[in-house]
């Protein structure tokens, strides 16, 4: 079992990049975690969803953002087709924080 305080400051630091609905769920998932798994889940890099926004409105044409979370399929789709036209670069804009978020929650519930 995992000491509490190590669980909220794990929490506190990283709750960033996790869906906000999703952080109970990871919280109870902790707490039955032992100690040298914990220690491999805070070597996991997680993505930061303002940089992959960022990358998403300048190299989204590109499809880099979908290349970033391992999207390849819709990457090379935008890659080829400069993001449709531009209209899945918009929609983008609007949902790779989400994306992003999920990304890194599903990365981590691999862990756990």
């Amino acid at each position: 079992m995992l000491d509490q305080q190590k669980i909220d400051m794990y929490i506190m630091t990283n709750q960033k990049y996790f869906p906000e609905e999703k952080i109970t769920y990871l919280q109870d998932k902790l707490r039955t975690m032992d100690d040298q798994k914990f220690s491999l889940l805070t070597a996991v890099e997680l993505k930061e969803p303002s940089t992959l926004l960022l990358v998403s409105i300048f190299l989204g044409v590109l499809g880099i953002d979908r290349f970033m979370l391992g999207d390849t399929g819709m990457g090379i789709l935008k890659l080829l087709t400069c993001g449709c036209c531009g209209i899945l670069t918009i929609i983008d804009w609007f949902t790779i924080s989400k994306k992003t978020k999920e990304f890194n929650f599903n990365k981590v519930m691999t862990l756990l």
